[in-house]
């Protein structure tokens, strides 16, 4: 089996290499999980409850080894401790959350006078989660943590690009012996991704479409649920009227956060007439005053590509849209700074459907502007694509605002503001729509329900019926 190559993304030195779990391997953790999971499920949710904040306060005394392993892995350390924080913070609200989506009822009348049932809850034994690398540890956590307070085991199989913060994760976990065999991981690439679906009952994904069609088929061939979520292409309207400094500040921190390294990052945006030229100035001016995070990590706004082959699929669509008329108003160069590879924040205009840039997942720190001559044509730009995850719309009241999100096909359109589906992990629910994604609503506490299948344990307390009705009903 070959090796594969660890990668440092601020000096682009190969690290140090490891071998894939082999199919044995992965079948072995997976049938682990399995035994584990009888005693999971059938202890209760008091017990999981339990368990699972023992596990938080393991995991809070191994941060500090988890958020340096991490930002070895993706080459930036504010984000990477933003990441621990997000697991404190939505296990902490699945303990709230829980007890309520899974209260017991004892019985519930039927429609029929002498039938009565009580719904039961089965979870799925052993969810296989395929993760990311531009966020490595909530990636890995956000469909996990609902799974497991649903009653399944889960075997985590993080990015081969960013693995180093797997060892302090499974030390937190091996130090409480509740969750021995509970949330296991397994390493390497495409077949250990493989082996994993042959071996789980419910598998998750996030990450390309392509690689989420292959998924969906490899599931389907077993009959076994998926859940994907494959990214977006997320558009920002604005509309003339609007607050533009607001827009602005909000479409840059949304495009540029992670180095634009984010599923629901705004990478086009859809200007009417009257507000396009003032919007540009001020994304150009605020793009500008940004900085790289070179060569002091404890600086800078905008840290660099992870994973190298992201470089070049940005430095591709650029030159795509250059030579079909675009002009880039600043940035737009792949720098290679310490063996890293960096991009500078981005703002191009003159873009059409017709180039890459518009049309394909970017996932860099680019903001390509286009003119809209009425709010119809920006809501058909908008909803001109395959993807589907979120939107933005700035309007210059709630109203009209509202009005124009509820026009758009995505899953979560934040008014005014962007990135605002992260304030209802847990409250809200939403789906993506297009390609975007397949399997209900991660965000929401009810996601949980995705991992159970629901049971009714149904009584007759009357007679039952004789024989003549099935000759009636032969009739």
């Amino acid at each position: 089996m070959t090796v594969i190559d660890v990668r440092d993304p601020r000096t682009g030195e190969v690290e140090f290499s490891f071998e894939p779990d082999s199919p044995e391997v992965v079948r072995a953790v997976c049938n682990k999980a399995c035994e584990a999971q009888i005693a999971w499920r059938d202890n209760g949710l008091s017990y999981r409850i339990e368990a699972m904040g023992k596990w938080v306060e393991a995991f809070k005394a191994h941060a500090p080894a988890i958020i340096d392993a991490l930002t070895k892995d993706t080459g930036r350390r504010k984000i990477s401790g933003e990441e621990v924080g997000a697991i404190e913070h939505i296990v902490h609200g699945y303990f709230s959350k829980a007890p309520e989506i899974f209260a017991k009822v004892e019985k519930r009348s039927s429609s029929t006078p002498t039938v009565d049932f009580e719904q039961q809850y089965v979870p799925y034994p052993v969810v296989g989660v395929i993760a990311p690398w531009n966020f490595p540890l909530v990636l890995s956590f956000i469909d996990a943590l609902p799974a497991l307070f649903a009653g399944c085991t889960v075997v985590l199989k993080p990015s081969e690009v960013t693995p180093r913060f797997i060892d302090p994760l499974l030390a937190s976990i091996a130090a409480v012996p509740e969750m021995e065999g509970v949330i296991s991981v397994v390493r390497g690439g495409g077949e250990t991704g493989q082996a994993l679906i042959d071996n789980v009952d419910l598998i998750v994904f996030t990450g390309s479409i392509p690689t989420g069609r292959k998924i969906a088929a490899a599931a389907a061939a077993r009959m076994i649920p998926y859940f994907l979520e494959l990214g977006g292409k997320d558009p920002a309207i604005v509309l003339a009227g609007s607050d533009l400094e607001r827009a602005a500040t909000a479409i840059i921190r949304s495009a540029i956060y992670n180095t634009g390294q984010v599923c629901y990052a705004i990478e086009r945006v859809y200007v009417q007439d009257g507000a396009h030229d003032e919007l540009v100035r001020l994304l150009v001016e605020k793009c500008r005053a940004l900085e790289l995070n070179y060569p002091d990590i404890g600086k800078g706004h905008i840290g660099p590509f992870i994973f190298p082959s992201q470089a070049e699929i940005v430095k591709s669509q650029l030159e795509d849209a250059v030579s079909k008329g675009a002009k880039i108003l600043c940035g737009g160069e792949v720098k290679e700074l310490g063996g890293g590879l960096w991009m500078e924040a981005t703002v191009v205009t003159d873009v059409t459907h017709d180039m890459r840039i518009m049309t394909e997942e970017t996932f860099g720190p680019v903001i390509p502007v286009m003119r809209a001559g009425s709010v119809d044509e920006a809501v058909f730009l908008a909803n001109d694509t395959m993807f589907g995850l979120s939107a933005a719309v700035f309007a210059p009241d709630m109203k009209s605002g509202t009005e124009t999100a509820a026009r758009v096909n995505a899953g979560g359109v934040s008014i005014n503001d962007t990135e605002l589906p992260r304030t209802i992990t847990l409250d809200g629910e939403k789906m993506a729509f297009g390609y975007s994604g397949q399997g209900g609503s991660r965000y929401g506490a009810t996601t949980m329900m995705r991992y159970v299948r629901k049971k009714a344990l149904i009584r007759n307390h009357g007679d039952v019926k004789g024989l003549e009705a099935l000759a009636e009903d032969m009739d």
